[in-house]
């Protein structure tokens, strides 16, 4: 019999926990191409700022050996376009919304709260905390506990009560549980981690950056290990917050990896780029996982990477907790303890 694959992030409800993550999937009409946008646990929408922006100069894409360095510069419809031609597509569509907020100043983030607030069908907001902050020199609001606070503050002051916020943290920084702690304190219903890691890159040909804007946001799965110890370590702190977990995931192991680590759902970015259909791929994958480890609910899994190594005797190695010994590569052998 098939894992039960619901998913539960405070009060948000999914079938399952795979999200096509923001950015990569844009407001999931270019996806319904390759997939049925009503299958996965939710779309997040490409962040939304309150006016249309044409983001930064070409070249904004660069390649690396296991990545992928965009810097785009949140190009984007603007809130108005977003709510009378995307929204309604989604929804019409059977598809569950995750709207993804941006703003470059906490005034923004409030305004932008307030209007979706008023906004039918709206299932959850994730707030990209990664934007400069016009008002402080540009350093970005994810940096700082004490400014994520306040944007948290504003978002979750704006929206219906019924409508969870997440905050979109970025490993960028010194002590990443400081500023989850400030979030969850601000009134954040969950967090969603991680977000694209700074980077650069040059171009021998032509001696000179690779990116217009010289830097850009790292993706794929040169950040996946990066992406389990944060996740490890906020679910350490706060275990019970729920936990959007991103980066670098390609395939239904790696999904596993990040709810093992703690996280309560799983979101596909760049692997989205080089296969549309990756969303119901790793969907797919996922529940091939758990029927391999004899996980009864992919619920079940979550965190319990952290009881395998409190409890190293748990019916395993510590390595994989109650789910056996290694087998083939790429895959999980049921040992003799099973979930029950």
């Amino acid at each position: 019999m098939p894992a039960d694959l619901r998913s539960k992030l405070g009060l948000l409800e999914l079938p399952n926990p795979v999200l096509a993550a923001a950015g990569c999937a844009g407001a999931g009409r270019e996806l319904a191409h390759f997939m049925d946008v009503a299958r996965v646990g939710a779309i997040v929408s490409k962040s939304i700022m309150t006016e249309p922006r044409t983001g930064n100069p070409a070249p904004r894409l660069a390649e690396t050996p296991s990545g992928l360095l965009n810097s785009i510069g949140l190009q984007g419809p603007g809130i108005d376009a977003f709510l009378q031609r995307d929204l309604p597509w989604l929804l019409s569509h059977g598809a569950r919304v995750v709207v993804s907020v941006a703003g470059q100043t906490i005034r923004e983030y409030g305004a932008l709260a307030t209007r979706l607030s008023d906004a039918a069908g709206v299932s959850a907001v994730e707030v990209n905390l990664s934007c400069p902050n016009a008002e402080e020199t540009g350093r970005p609001f994810a940096f700082d506990p004490g400014t994520a606070g306040q944007v948290i503050a504003a978002v979750r002051g704006g929206l219906r009560p019924d409508i969870p916020v997440f905050a979109k943290l970025s490993a960028d920084v010194t002590d990443i549980v400081a500023v989850a702690g400030a979030c969850v304190t601000a009134g954040a219903d969950g967090l969603s981690l991680i977000n694209v890691l700074l980077g650069m890159a040059i171009d021998p040909g032509t001696v000179r950056p690779a990116l217009a804007g010289t830097y850009g946001g790292l993706s794929g799965p040169a950040i996946r290990p990066v992406a389990v110890r944060c996740i490890w370590q906020v679910r350490e702190a706060f275990p019970d917050v729920p936990i959007i977990g991103t980066g670098g995931v390609r395939s239904g192991r790696d999904a596993l990896e990040l709810m093992l680590a703690g996280a309560s759902a799983i979101g596909v970015g760049t692997a989205i780029v080089h296969d549309p259909s990756a969303c119901s791929r790793v969907l797919r994958e996922l529940e091939e996982e758990l029927a391999v480890i004899g996980a009864d609910r992919a619920a079940d899994v979550i965190g319990q990477a952290h009881a395998a190594q409190a409890h190293p005797a748990y019916g395993a190695p510590a390595a994989y907790g109650a789910y056996g010994t290694r087998g083939a590569p790429g895959r999980l052998t049921r040992g003799a303890t099973r979930w029950g």
